[in-house]
């Protein structure tokens, strides 16, 4: 368990780059050096985890410790990938929800820079993800579906999961793709494991139905957004932005948080101890950044245990491949729609966010710089122009 625990943190303080890269990290260190798995079963546990909704990277990351060191092993590597990126966001989180109402004119100008490379990143993702998802016309058709269908819930909180539902639904009625081939998993989840974990998931899903108090409105969004994620870390922006809306979270400082996300090592699900550190809601501080960052993994991670059981039994149907294509075209327009609104109508007319915005974007989309170099840089340069 410790050997598992100290492999991934090292993997948490130095992967940089997304759910792919990390899952490059891991095959390096996991596959070819320690030889923890062998190739084909590393393929068939990625493959399974892709298929899901969560952080694609982080449950790779517990199938691997499950098998190494059994359910220690599996807790062992999420909190050794996990924790350095959200000790870091938490503090953030905590500095500048405490900022005040009136923090000097640089602290304006930092958050300009992180807002304006949020935006470059956003775009980014939406130009790369509908590049690789949506390749012929009926992809394309459910993600123009989804971006309206996304504009047009944005007055009602809490129903952004509905796109990707409906994403799903024309993908299993439509679309006829290949489904995932029907390989047993290199693992073996007991059912008096995987019952328990379906339960979990059936009880944090019942949670977002419950009256809307700040702490629980919190705690819901956090939980759509650990359950409905598909398509990567960038998804889950539309399910969270939903804080902004509720009244828990300014979009500047939303966006700051996200922004910084793309800075750090490890999953961005991250995010989460930002939020829950600077959110308004009585649940803020460190104990909010500890509860949101367990809150957005929990449904997934459940999930996961719930289903590894059943999989050979589902990844042969072609509508399984069917709906999960609609699924990855209906995150590209939820992605769009957020590109649009929030992110562009918030830059305004202000010069400093747009030329920030539009320098990082041509560093990331042309020139291939990584954002973890260009996020602290924005910010950096809005501090020095704002001071």
């Amino acid at each position: 368990m410790l050997e598992v625990f100290w492999t991934f943190l090292r993997l948490g303080s130095s992967s940089f780059g997304g759910p792919v890269a990390h899952l490059a990290y891991f095959r390096r260190a996991l596959v070819e050096q320690r030889g923890w798995i062998d190739e084909a079963g590393y393929a068939r546990i990625v493959a399974f985890c892709s298929v899901l909704p969560g952080p694609t990277s982080s449950q790779t990351g517990m199938l691997l410790g499950l098998i190494r060191a059994g359910p220690a092993g599996a807790l062992a590597a999420w909190l050794g990938f996990t924790a350095p990126s959200a000790l870091l966001m938490a503090i953030l989180g905590i500095a500048l929800g405490d900022a005040g109402a009136d923090p000097p004119a640089w602290f304006g100008g930092l958050l300009d820079g992180l807002f304006a490379a949020a935006a470059a990143v956003v775009a980014q993702a939406v130009l790369g993800l509908a590049g690789a998802l949506c390749t012929d016309r009926p992809t394309r058709t459910i993600a123009l579906g989804a971006a309206i269908a996304a504009l047009a819930l944005r007055p009602l909180p809490g129903l952004q999961w509905v796109p990707i539902l409906l994403g799903a639904a024309a993908g299993a009625a439509f679309l006829h793709a290949d489904a995932p081939p029907a390989q047993p998993l290199p693992l073996r989840v007991p059912r008096a494991v995987a019952v328990p974990a379906a339960v979990v998931f059936v009880a944090l899903v019942g949670l977002t139905f419950l009256p809307a108090t700040p702490i629980l409105a919190l705690l819901a969004t956090l939980v759509r957004a650990g359950a409905l994620v598909f398509g990567g870390g960038h998804v889950v922006l539309p399910l969270l932005q939903t804080m902004v809306t509720q009244g828990l979270i300014s979009t500047r400082l939303f966006f700051a948080g996200y922004g910084a996300a793309q800075a750090m090592p490890g999953p961005l699900f991250t995010i989460a101890s930002f939020l829950g550190a600077a959110n308004g809601s009585p649940l803020h501080g460190p104990l909010g950044a500890l509860v949101a960052t367990v809150t957005i993994f929990l449904p997934s991670y459940a999930l996961l245990f719930a289903l590894a059981p059943i999989w050979n039994r589902l990844a042969h149907l072609p509508r399984a491949g069917g709906a999960l294509r609609g699924v990855n075209a209906s995150v590209v327009g939820l992605l769009g729609a957020i590109l649009y609104d929030p992110v562009l109508t918030s830059l305004g007319n202000g010069p400093l966010r747009i030329g920030i915005a539009l320098a990082a974007f041509g560093l990331v989309a042309v020139w291939r710089v990584a954002p973890w170099i260009i996020v602290p840089a924005a910010a950096l340069v809005g501090a020095i122009l704002r001071a």
